[in-house]
C-alpha cells in the first residue's frame, strides 16, 4: 500500500462529509469528497490505493446505482456503504454485488476505520489479480491461431496423439506446437499451464472422448 491511501467520500449531507473528512485525515488518509454520485463519476481522479465510502440514499443517482455503474466499467474500487435508513435486503444486495461492508449512521468510528483497512487490503488483492490476468492474456496474444488451439486441447487434458487426430495433423507437429506454447506461456508443466488458463477464465477445449 502507499503511505497515504485515499478514501473517496460520497454523501449529499455536508455535515457527514465534514465530520468524516476530519476523522479520516486524522487517521492518516488522503480524503476526496463528493456531494453526489454524478460528481464522483465526473471528477474522481484515479488513485493507486483507495476505497469508496458511499451513502446509499442520495438525490439523483443512488449509492447502489453508482456501485453498479462502477462494476459495469470494470472498476475494482472497494466500497463501504453508509446508510441512515437501510434495511437487511438492501444490505444483502450491496454485499452480494461486492461491497465490503454496510454500516449504519451515525457510524461507529472504529467500525468505519476497520472497514476501510479491510477495503484497502481487498483492493490491493483485486489489483494484483487483475495484473496477473492481464499478464496471462499478454502471453496468450503471442500464440499463433494453431498454437492457441493446441493450448486449449492441452489444458483440457488431450494427449498429443488425440490432439493431432482432432486437428488433422501429425503428432510430431503437435509436439512442436506444444513446446512453443509452453515456452511462450513461460511454464514448465501442464499443471502450471492449466492454472494460467483458469486464472484467465479460459476453460479450454472439450475433454477427449
Amino acid at each position: 500500500m502507499t503511505a497515504h491511501p485515499t478514501v473517496f467520500l460520497v454523501d449529499d449531507d455536508t455535515s457527514v462529509l465534514r465530520g468524516l473528512s476530519r476523522l479520516l485525515r486524522s487517521e492518516g488518509f488522503d480524503v476526496s469528497v463528493f456531494s453526489s454520485a454524478q460528481q464522483f463519476l465526473d471528477e474522481q481522479e484515479p488513485a493507486p490505493d483507495a476505497c469508496l465510502v458511499l451513502d446509499v440514499s442520495m438525490p439523483g443517482t443512488s449509492g447502489l446505482e453508482l456501485q453498479r455503474s462502477l462494476a459495469h466499467r470494470g472498476s475494482v474500487l472497494p466500497i463501504i456503504f453508509l446508510t441512515a435508513c437501510g434495511n437487511i435486503p438492501m444490505g444483502v444486495d450491496a454485499i452480494k454485488h461486492g461491497a465490503v461492508d454496510f454500516l449504519t449512521k451515525p457510524v461507529n468510528q472504529d467500525a468505519l476505520i476497520d472497514a476501510i483497512h479491510t477495503a484497502l487490503a481487498r483492493g490491493q488483492e483485486m489489483r494484483q489479480a487483475q495484473a496477473q490476468v492481464a499478464d496471462v492474456r499478454r502471453r496468450l496474444v503471442s500464440l499463433t491461431p494453431r498454437e492457441y488451439e493446441v493450448f486449449e486441447h492441452v489444458v483440457a487434458g488431450w494427449l498429443n496423439k488425440q490432439t493431432a487426430a482432432e486437428l488433422g495433423t501429425a503428432e510430431k507437429t503437435i509436439k512442436v506446437h506444444r513446446a512453443r506454447v509452453m515456452e511462450k506461456m513461460q511454464v514448465q508443466s501442464v499443471a502450471e499451464l492449466a492454472r494460467l488458463a483458469e486464472r484467465a477464465g479460459i476453460a479450454g477445449s472439450h475433454a477427449p472422448a
